[in-house]
């Protein structure tokens, strides 16, 4: 009987996991059998007797490592160099999330050990990858969660209070960037009784910003992308937009109480939204949750994993925000890549090598050769003989705006 893997994630602030309790059935149906590192789901609230009731098999982390498909939040916690990989061998699956185009090192390391790799980020942006979509379900989280860490820094209440002694005006937020994220933020800053405004290169998204009840923020800007819709990624402007974009946001800026933005491109430099002028032109006691620090930041003065005070304005860069809120990270994510792994067992067998579009187009490397096609070309490789299957690149914004 096939067997997939589990073990801890130890890379610094990730308590998520990649297998919860709740898929554990899910794969046995397939007819894998399901081992867990012992305390693998601790950090995101899952005992190890959880594990156990449905039918899992507590071992070592050796154990974990020796399955078939070895399962996991972040592939060797991100570390080319990690003792983990010694334990990756041929004709292995290891399915998580790999950074393919930044992290290189990883992707040779894994490639050299003749493992297979599947990069969940990979995954195109279609109506029938949405069920195993981690960057949408991630993201849906942080959006939440950064309005909360903006409500806890901010000097004041989001809704209006009447009290006796006066009216409390509410919160003023500003959400940059309308995909995933942004619209999350959004949703969660109305139920806390926000004013919110919301901008995003593509004017196609205005209705779901009006549907949320926040205002669409619209510039004089020629994006290029108005005609794209919430389905599609932002793309990058040309460098005359990109200049004039922050000089027309300054102003919305200025008057806001929290700015959130939430831009990210795959294996690239966040884009800079906000500038050090507009960070200066906010008032004291002002905040900005910038989702995209770990990437070089959305905003200007962004430290990633630190709180940057500008003259009064907090500027939080937050680190691995889903992992603030592992329990429900894990749930979402778990389910993202149990779906994935359900197109690879047939009749109880695994066949990494099914003929399915998501599955060529996840793929990161295999038998000791790059098969990705932007993965090859980052590393300075020839494209693949046409004859050969090679994966369709996916898209490259993980985020609505895009400068």
């Amino acid at each position: 009987m096939p067997s997939i893997g589990v073990v801890r994630e130890t890379r610094a602030h990730e308590k998520r996991v990649a297998i919860t309790p709740a898929v554990v059935t899910q794969y046995t149906k397939m007819g894998l059998r399901v081992v867990v590192e012992s305390g693998a789901g601790i950090a995101a609230g899952f005992p190890d007797s959880d594990y156990e009731s449905k039918g899992a098999t507590l071992g070592s982390r050796a154990d974990a490592l020796g399955a078939d498909i070895l399962a996991a939040v972040q592939v060797a916690d991100g570390d080319p160099s990690h003792a983990d990989l010694q334990a990756f061998r041929p004709g292995q699956v290891v399915v998580g999330t790999a950074q393919p185009f930044a992290n290189l090192e990883l992707t040779t390391a894994v490639n050299g050990r003749g493992a297979t790799l599947f990069a969940l980020e990979l995954l195109p942006r279609t109506t029938r990858a949405q069920a195993m979509d981690i960057l949408s379900s991630q993201a849906n989280i942080s959006g939440y969660k950064a309005v909360l860490m903006a409500a806890g820094a901010l000097q004041k209440v989001f809704p209006l209070l009447t009290t006796a002694a006066g009216t409390l005006a509410p919160a003023r937020v500003f959400v940059i960037g309308v995909g995933v994220a942004g619209l999350s933020a959004i949703a969660t800053a109305r139920r806390l009784g926000a004013v919110v405004e919301a901008y995003d290169v593509r004017t196609a998204v205005k209705e779901e910003v009006l549907s949320l009840g926040a205002r669409f923020v619209e510039l004089d800007l020629e994006t290029g992308q108005e005609g794209e819709g919430s389905g599609a990624y932002a793309k990058e402007m040309d460098a005359d937009t990109s200049k004039r974009q922050p000089e027309l946001m300054a102003k919305v800026s200025a008057g806001a109480d929290v700015v959130i933005t939430t831009a990210q491109v795959q294996g690239a430099k966040a884009p800079t939204l906000v500038t050090q002028a507009m960070v200066e032109g906010m008032r004291p006691g002002s905040v900005i949750v910038d989702l995209a620090a770990e990437q070089g930041g959305n905003v200007e003065p962004s430290q990633s994993g630190e709180t940057v005070d500008v003259n009064g304005v907090q500027v939080i860069g937050p680190v691995n925000v889903p992992s603030t809120v592992a329990q429900h990270a894990s749930l979402v994510y778990a389910k993202n890549l149990a779906n994935f792994v359900a197109l690879m067992v047939k009749d109880g067998a695994l066949v990494p090598t099914v003929d399915d579009d998501l599955v060529k187009e996840s793929t990161v490397c295999a038998g000791g050769e790059l098969r990705h096609g932007r993965v090859r070309e980052m590393h300075g490789l020839q494209p693949l003989p046409s004859a050969q299957s090679e994966p369709a690149e996916a898209p490259e914004s993980t985020e609505g705006v895009s400068a």
